[in-house]
This record gives C-alpha cells, sequence and structure tokens, in this order.
C-alpha cells in the first residue's frame, strides 16, 4: 500500500517513522515534508493547504490511505473532499475539526455537554472584553478563537497585560482574522497534561500519557510556543485521573459531538488541567500533539497502519494497541528568538553523532538542505526523543543526543521531563 501524510514538521517525521515500519506500507510519500522525512519517504512539493493538488497527487499515485498531520487542511475540509472521491483518509471532517479551529465552538460544546472547563466568554468588541477583565482580575487567560499554530493563549498575569492582549488580538495585529473573536476565561491552577485518543465517533481508545512544555525558558517560564518538549508517561496522569478523563472529558465530547451532527473521527487531544483529583478541559486539538506525537509512537509497540485504517473505515471496535513499558522524553531545540523572529540558513553539526546514539531518534521539523549540510528553517528546528527504562532514563538519553548537536544561536529548555521525577 502507498501512504501519503500530510505536513512538514516533526509530528509529520515521527509518523513517517512509525507508518515505514509497517509491513502493510510498500511507499510513503510526505506534502511537502522536510529534509529529515525525506530520508524515509519521498517528499511532494505540495503545500498543506492546496487540497486540490493534494486531491490530483493522491489519485494519480493510487494511494491507499492519507494521514493528515496538521490542523490548516483538516479545518479546510481535506477528509470531506477525499471521502467524495472514494480515497481513505485519516483524520476529522471539516464539521469535526472546528473543535479546535473555534475555541468559542468548543467552550460552547463544553457548557452544553457538562464537559469540565473554565468559566469564560465570548467576545468581538473591546470595551466589553475589558470590563470583564476588570470584573474579575488577573491572572487570567485570553485566546484567539481561531488557529494559532499554537501560540494564540495568553496567560495574563495582570490586568493591563491581558487588556493589551484582547487589543492586539482584536485589531488584528496579533492573529489576523483568528484573533477577530477571543475567548476570556478563568485561570486555572494545576498541572498540565495531554490526554489523545483514537475514536470512530463512537467507540474510543486511549494512547499512553503525555505531558508537553508549551513556555519557551526553563520553569515554564516566558511567552507561550507550540511546544519545547514533552514526555510519556506522565505520572500526573494517575489511573483515577485516567478514568475520569476518558468518562467526563472524552466519552462527554464524543458523544456531544455526535448529538450535534458532527461525528468525531480521527484522534482527539485534550489538554487538560490537573489539580488533585479534579480535571478540567483546556482545549481540544483534532489531530495528534506535536511535540507529544514524538514519545507516544517511540513508545507505541503495535503497527499503527492498522489503527489508522480503522479510523478511516469507521471502525476501532476490534482494536488494541500495545505500549513498550518504556518512557520517552522529547527535547526540542529551537532558533535562536524563537517564538518571535528567528534566523533561518544555520548549519547544523553533530546529526551523525546523534544518529549512532541507541534508543534515541532526531525528529525534523524547521530544517532545509543546503550545499550539503542540513541548516535551519523554522523556528522549532529538531525534536530530539530519547528511550529509557525509566523517564529519568529517557531524560538523560535525550539530553546525550541534544549535547551532540550544535548551531549559532540553539536554544532548549534543561528541565523536560523534570516534572516526572518530583
Amino acid at each position: 500500500m502507498k501512504v501519503l501524510v500530510i505536513g512538514s514538521g516533526g509530528r509529520e517525521h515521527a509518523l513517517v517513522w512509525k507508518i515505514a515500519q509497517s509491513p502493510l506500507v510498500e511507499k510513503i510519500y510526505c506534502a511537502p515534508g522536510n529534509p529529515g522525512i525525506g530520508c524515509i519517504a519521498e517528499n511532494v512539493p505540495i503545500q498543506v493547504d492546496d487540497l486540490p493538488a493534494l486531491l490530483a497527487f493522491a489519485k494519480r499515485e493510487g494511494i491507499g490511505l492519507t494521514v493528515v498531520g496538521p490542523e490548516l487542511p483538516l479545518s479546510l475540509g481535506i477528509v470531506d473532499l477525499f471521502e467524495e472521491y472514494g480515497l481513505k483518509i485519516f483524520g476529522a471532517r471539516r464539521n469535526a475539526a472546528l473543535i479546535e479551529a473555534s475555541k468559542a465552538f468548543s467552550k460552547d460544546l463544553m457548557k452544553k455537554y457538562d464537559v469540565p472547563t473554565a468559566f469564560y466568554e465570548v467576545f468581538t468588541e473591546v470595551e466589553p472584553a475589558v470590563a470583564f477583565i476588570r470584573k474579575h482580575g488577573a491572572p487570567i487567560v485570553v485566546k484567539a478563537d481561531g488557529l494559532a499554530a499554537g501560540k494564540g493563549v495568553i496567560v495574563a498575569r495582570s490586568e493591563d497585560e491581558a487588556v493589551s492582549a484582547v487589543k492586539e488580538m482584536l485589531s488584528g495585529n496579533s492573529f489576523g482574522d483568528a484573533g477577530s473573536r477571543v475567548v476570556i476565561e478563568e485561570f486555572l491552577r494545576g498541572e498540565e497534561a495531554s490526554f489523545l485518543a483514537f475514536t470512530d465517533g463512537k467507540n474510543i481508545i486511549p494512547l499512553a500519557s503525555a505531558q508537553d512544555h508549551k513556555a519557551v525558558f526553563d520553569g515554564d517560564s516566558g511567552p507561550n510556543t507550540g511546544g519545547m518538549g514533552a514526555y510519556s508517561p506522565a505520572p500526573v496522569v494517575t489511573p483515577a485521573i485516567h478514568e475520569k478523563a476518558m468518562v467526563e472529558v472524552m466519552r462527554r465530547t464524543v458523544d456531544g459531538m455526535a448529538a450535534e451532527g458532527r461525528p468525531y473521527r480521527g484522534v482527539l487531544y485534550a489538554g487538560l488541567m490537573i489539580d488533585g483529583d479534579s480535571v478540567k478541559t483546556l482545549e481540544f486539538n483534532a489531530r495528534f500533539g506535536d511535540p507529544e506525537c514524538q514519545p507516544l509512537l517511540m513508545r507505541m509497540k503495535s503497527d499503527i497502519v492498522p489503527i489508522l485504517l480503522a479510523v478511516a473505515d469507521g471502525d476501532i471496535s476490534r482494536i488494541a494497541i500495545e505500549w513498550h513499558d518504556m518512557a520517552s522524553v522529547c527535547v526540542v531545540m529551537a532558533a535562536a528568538g524563537y517564538p518571535g523572529d528567528y534566523p533561518k540558513g544555520d548549519e547544523i553539526s553533530g546529526l551523525e553523532a546523534a544518529d549512532r546514539i541507541d534508543d534515541l531518534f532526531v525528529f525534523h521539523a524547521g530544517t532545509g538542505y543546503s550545499d550539503g549540510h542540513f541548516v535551519t528553517n523554522g523556528g522549532r528546528v529538531l525534536g530530539v526523543t530519547g528511550r529509557g527504562v525509566t523517564v529519568a532514563d529517557a531524560i538523560r538519553k535525550a539530553y546525550e543526543g541534544v549535547a551532540a548537536i550544535r548551531w549559532n544561536g540553539v536554544h532548549f529548555r534543561t528541565d523536560i521531563g523534570r516534572k516526572a521525577l518530583l
């Protein structure tokens, strides 16, 4: 079978890496891919939002399964389009992907179906938004309603910071159309975790637990990013918390989406805030997390292709997932200045040395290739992912890989996974 993976980041590299291990697969394409992905699959120069070109390619090449990585093509309706032409594709349809594409829709859905979350209001004008902020005080959270590449959330420590964020978003300066509507919500205290599950719209199969690190600097300080690292398993997701997340969050959400006439099929990602035995939902994503995908797939023992096919066929009732009884940690190596402006074109050294380290894989995200060398070509450049018997072992393995790799101005957090050791 031929497989097409759509996307160009570390998540897509991890998906290609895992799919390539399946005996069911004879060839993998990735659109548009990156140089690291190109070592495993054939990169195709088609952008993720060029749906007609992606459809034409899949038809022409006889693609047996298309796997959608990022949220943008899902929100544009790529799954609906491919299914219209009888092509098998993994991902949420457009009306279901709205659970990520609109935070206001997501919050309203949670409220309607009693999914635990923070109190909130939605605004399109500055004056009532500012009045809400002044009434409730800080800290408080301001979110752009639309897609903002994981950066549309401002945790404001002061009322003035929140007011400034609202004005920037509603003026269109921060996130364009994505910020034309804002959600302002209660600041939740606790520890964040990522809870992912496969669903066919009825049945739900949870993945292993994981935890992301969104802030750019150690100690969860600085602005939010698309993710600076992740690890699995996450000890904060105890058996009791897991059960509560399945019953109160995933089950109610999947059933609620079906009741709304928006059956959700794909991988559903819930960002959870855990405080003692309390679980509240921060947000939903309609795809694998990045970088959570990297450590999760390093731990997945099962062949992923039958799982993806079963989801695409709409019946996962006979699927079971096996996991390696090991831990995995991904450390993101980023360009200087990220998540703000950053340079491109810096030569990356040490990748060959990292490749020689056992139980380690370097997933490419924002890389390019020039004059025979890998170079930086994005904000999050690499996801160095190690596996070990314990989380502590996996941390050591990942940072052994990080130590081997260098470029001018490289930045990474030094505390990825530390929460799991406390």
